[in-house]
């Protein structure tokens, strides 16, 4: 289990950094650069088992927040948008914000499974000990 963990949180880190170099052409580029760097180190520290909880919990919080601020009114709209454009470029701040909405749950959802296996093996380590 500790090396799936590794790997899953190894991979997300990874996928973070690639999405920080790729907000270059953001219209608010400190901003998201800022925010996935911020968990890809995050995700690192739990591939190698060093979990800050009260750190992951609140950046799961702030994103599950952030992800559901932005959430977009019809997500079959977006993805419809999306298939018609058939690039990556922005053409709406619908779309901009749908897809930081999108990414904010991600990084919620990562942080979150990092806190809960920080607090677990916190308590695994407490009961043997």
């Amino acid at each position: 289990m500790v090396q799936f963990l590794r790997f899953f949180f190894g991979f997300w880190s990874i996928l973070f950094l690639i999405s920080a170099y790729l907000q270059w052409n953001d219209p608010d580029p400190e901003v998201w650069i800022s925010i996935y760097v911020f968990a890809a180190i995050m995700s690192a520290l739990a591939a190698f088992e060093r979990y800050f909880i009260p750190v992951l919990i609140t950046t799961a919080m702030a994103g599950l927040l952030g992800g559901l601020y932005f959430f977009p009114a019809s997500v079959g709209d977006w993805i419809q948008q999306e298939w018609q454009q058939a690039d990556l470029s922005m053409k709406t701040l619908s779309m901009e914000e749908a897809r930081e909405s999108f990414a904010l749950l991600f990084i919620s959802i990562v942080m979150g499974l990092a806190a809960y296996t920080g607090w677990r093996k916190k308590v695994l380590r407490k009961d043997r000990g």
